[in-house]
């Protein structure tokens, strides 16, 4: 299972936000500056395509997947009868390890990662140790008995948000309802520079 081991904070300060919890603070104190030298260069004007491809980054970069996945799921949205941006969107966010985030069963993606693939999650009473596994609606997911004491996942259980309207948690087991709306995905991502990028 491919995944990013790289320096991580330079990755939030290259798209200029926190894509892990704790670079929220870093982030506040330094700025979104991107990495590498700075002295003596001169601030150029970023091309169409350049933005495009930033945002491409983002998005691969927050969910935590690597270039050719993301182009699978881009091809696999392509071929969906809507909106390829919103169809995108949406099978990024209904990944098991976004939607055990969500639930708020971990503090970040990285993290409700490891919980799938070292299988503390159950789907519909069945183990799955797939990040990549797709939710559909209707489906429940659980936490396996050994992380039931877990102070960890206690604790991101008490620091959760509230939840997206898509979603349902009772205690330590979360259901997916429907198909998530817009403006319950991920908001810092502009999808249509996506759509954009991988049109030229």
């Amino acid at each position: 299972m491919a995944r990013y081991t790289g320096p991580k904070r330079r990755l939030s300060r290259r798209e200029g936000l926190p894509l892990f919890s704790k670079d929220i603070k870093a982030l506040e104190r330094k700025g979104a500056i991107p990495p590498g030298q700075h002295i003596g260069r001169s601030r150029r004007r970023v091309s169409e395509y350049g933005i495009q491809l930033r945002e491409k980054q983002k998005a691969k970069r927050l969910y935590g997947i690597l270039e050719r996945q993301f182009a699978n799921y881009y091809k696999k949205a392509s071929k969906i009868k809507a909106a390829t941006g919103l169809s995108l969107l949406e099978l990024l966010e209904t990944r098991l390890d976004n939607v055990v985030y969500r639930l708020g069963f971990s503090k970040s993606r990285a993290e409700a990662r490891q919980l799938v693939s070292h299988g503390h999650i159950k789907v519909d009473g069945k183990r799955v140790n797939i990040p990549s596994f797709g939710m559909s609606e209707g489906q429940t997911i659980a936490l396996s008995d050994k992380l039931l004491d877990n102070t960890q996942v206690k604790k991101s259980l008490e620091d959760a948000q509230e939840l997206s309207g898509w979603l349902e948690r009772e205690a330590t087991v979360g259901k997916v309802t429907r198909k998530p709306n817009r403006d319950e995905m991920e908001q810092s991502i502009d999808e249509q520079l996506i759509v954009e990028y991988y049109s030229r």
